[in-house]
């Protein structure tokens, strides 16, 4: 998945509840319960106990009939557009592509389409007290640069492992972003560590165990067993270094921009991911794989026409499933974004079993199962959490009328 947005093999949320989870190369924002600020415009950060609630004003506005049909919209962008990612960079590979650093640019590369979104945002005048303890230019693009260079060895690390590893192993592994962004948020964001929470990450922890000690017989031909070794490896260092950009990006948030509006997340989005495609053009060309390029093209299987639709959809999709994410938060809520999200968990190995005729071991079954129950498990002390807000949203306005 992809980052930042990316990050969004597995990984793409922005927003999300407490944490967040999508497939690779989506990374957005990831906002989490104790935050101090709504998206109740989708310009202007107004003071809430949660930003997890819905924009009433924008059903208002639309129609619920409307309002539904753009739910439906960026869910099927969500969905299809991350598990289409994934199944086509594993294409890639099964067809005699070898490149991981031009499965790695494809990954950030399609990010000028998240500028459309920007673009019909309505333009605003910023409040000056915000704009006098806005960050200087100069640290804003240490930042971007800071994380996008990480963005792009996250990427790389991802591309390894979806080298090695079959999809729906691939897509298992990189669940235990939920795990990981638990522990970092605890770390870094002092996000509360609940019984719930607890339970996610033991039965994420457990999950991806058994897919270490499960054989490699289902995956990618040739690959041996250290290869596979490797790609585990690989897939669960860009988990865990996903879920630490996440964290580090609310930070950023929190102490820097100290803003969260739907246009500055996308204006973060956008630049970390410009820095991360120069970083893996560099790569690129750095390592020789240029070199290889047009004889990989020659020779791949399904022709020279179908090797340039595979990088470019798969490029296109990521940033689909971006603009996905950010339409569920921006439209319902990040809670809701983050159980479509995990809802792909399910949804990719399913669909790589189809496609690519993966093997479905019993193995492989339990850890799926058991990869869903604390996706469900971390996702059920997200909505807790929203109805905590909620009531005690409701508490303070019935006093205020009182």
């Amino acid at each position: 998945m992809s980052s930042t947005s990316n990050l969004l093999g597995p990984r793409s949320s922005l927003f999300s509840g407490v944490s967040s989870f999508v497939f690779p190369r989506t990374f957005l924002m990831d906002l989490h319960a104790d935050r101090s600020y709504s998206l109740i415009d989708s310009q202007e950060a107004i003071p809430f106990k949660n930003e997890t609630v819905m924009d009433p004003t924008l059903l208002i506005k639309l129609g619920r009939w409307q309002w539904w049909f753009l739910v439906a919209i960026n869910i099927f962008f969500l969905i299809v557009g991350q598990a289409g990612a994934v199944l086509l960079g594993r294409f890639y590979y099964d067809q005699g592509g070898n490149s991981t650093w031009m499965a790695t640019l494809v990954q950030t590369a399609a990010f000028p389409v998240l500028v459309i979104p920007l673009y019909f945002l309505p333009s605003q005048k910023e409040d000056q007290s915000t704009s006098s303890t806005s960050p200087s230019l100069l640290v804003l693009a240490l930042i971007y640069f800071v994380l996008g260079l990480v963005i792009a060895g996250d990427n790389m690390l991802y591309s390894t492992g979806l080298l090695y590893l079959s999809a729906s192993t691939y897509s298992i592994i990189s669940s235990t972003q939920l795990a990981f962004n638990a522990v970092f948020s605890y770390f870094i964001n002092s996000q509360k560590f609940s019984a719930l929470i607890f339970n996610s990450v033991i039965i994420l922890t457990l999950s991806v165990a058994l897919i270490g000690v499960n054989d490699d017989s289902d995956g990618p031909a040739g690959v041996s067993t250290q290869k596979h070794i490797i790609g585990f490896i690989c897939t669960l260092a860009a988990s865990a270094i996903y879920s630490l950009l996440l964290s580090l990006m609310q930070l950023t948030f929190q102490k820097v921009l100290k803003k969260e509006t739907f246009s500055v997340v996308l204006q973060m989005q956008i630049f970390t991911a410009l820095v991360a495609t120069c970083a893996s053009v560099v790569g690129l060309f750095a390592s020789g794989d240029w070199k290889t390029l047009h004889g990989e093209m020659e020779s791949f299987g399904k022709g020279r026409v179908s090797y340039v639709m595979t990088l470019v959809w798969t490029a296109v999709s990521w940033q689909v499933c971006s603009v996905g994410v950010v339409g569920l938060i921006f439209v319902v809520s990040s809670l809701f974004s983050n159980v479509i999200s995990t809802l792909s968990l399910a949804v990719t190995p399913i669909a790589a079993v189809i496609v690519f005729h993966d093997k479905m071991n019993g193995v492989k079954i339990i850890a799926m199962l058991m990869a869903i129950w604390g996706s469900a498990s971390y996702i059920y002390q997200n909505y807790l959490d929203d109805a905590k807000a909620r009531r005690a949203v409701a508490d303070v306005s019935e006093s205020h009328i009182a």
